[in-house]
């Protein structure tokens, strides 16, 4: 005898029809807005039509030698290096000493170290600003990576510490039978086993610093601005200056970041970073 199959409620009926219709509106929209972006950064004059009267590329030269994006893109790039390697440098062993030890009050301390990621970092950044004009480490290089730093390192221990949780401990006590010391075990065993974890905390730690607007705002300075920070300024900066050459820096960093994160997708599960903060966040 066949049991017949409960049918499942809520994505059948009027009411998933009403769901998808507003997700593919707003993802119209959204798609819409993106198009306009790119089309007016190559348009000589656009008003009162469907289309610009014509076209040139003529926006991007003038937006790279105005916003002088060499530079821009320079300090983005060096800040965003610069980042990743010291949340690595710092999250790895981190990740590490959390997944392989079990002490009292360790949810807590997960809990405390996923505050920057959990909180908009505009709650914590003012303080952080200020602190940071304090010891006068505000409007440089440095103080832009200190500022970057505070949410980075907690996205490295969120993305290593399953991976490293994954790995047998096992090897690590054979290499121990072996002669290998703490410090071989962590660079010759684990190390080359969580490189694809690695990978992949390092690039959305890259997508995460060139992406982040508050803080850098807050601590950055004339000569340490990221590329979304001077793309802020040249639209809302009094002055006068084309829309178009502005588009054109809006299409520059729209490629840089999709770009990104289209790579870190490949490396990074983010459902495997949800169940991980869901595990670490009380009920």
């Amino acid at each position: 005898m066949t049991v017949p199959t409960p049918r499942r409620a809520g994505w059948r009926g009027p009411y998933a029809w009403i769901v998808w219709g507003g997700v593919a509106f707003f993802l119209l929209n959204l798609a819409a807005l993106i198009l306009s972006v790119v089309v007016n950064s190559f348009a000589v004059t656009w008003f009162g039509s469907w289309l610009p009267s014509a076209f040139t590329t003529a926006w991007y030269t003038d937006a790279w030698r105005e916003f002088g994006l060499a530079q821009v893109l320079t300090v983005t790039l060096l800040v965003a290096l610069a980042v990743v390697g010291l949340a690595l440098l710092l999250g790895v062993p981190a990740a590490y000493a959390l997944a392989r030890r079990d002490f009292a009050g360790k949810r807590p301390v997960m809990l405390l170290l996923l505050l920057p990621v959990l909180l908009p970092p505009i709650t914590y950044g003012i303080p952080l600003a200020t602190v940071l004009y304090k010891f006068h480490l505000a409007g440089s290089m440095s103080g832009v990576i200190a500022a970057n730093l505070v949410p980075a390192l907690p996205f490295v221990v969120l993305v290593l510490t399953p991976f490293i949780e994954q790995i047998d401990t096992n090897l690590e006590s054979a290499a121990r039978m072996c002669g290998a010391g703490t410090r071989q075990v962590f660079t010759r065993v684990l190390v080359p086993l969580v490189v694809p974890g690695i990978l992949a905390a390092g690039i959305l730690v890259l997508v995460r610093t060139v992406a982040m607007f508050e803080l850098t705002f807050l601590v950055s300075g004339p000569d340490s601005q990221t590329l979304i920070v001077a793309l802020y300024s040249a639209a809302f900066t009094p002055g006068i200056r084309a829309a178009q050459a502005i588009d054109a820096m809006a299409v520059v960093y729209t490629l840089l970041s999709s770009a990104l994160l289209v790579l870190a997708l490949m490396f990074v599960n983010p459902t495997q970073i949800v169940a991980q903060v869901k595990e670490v966040t009380p009920e």
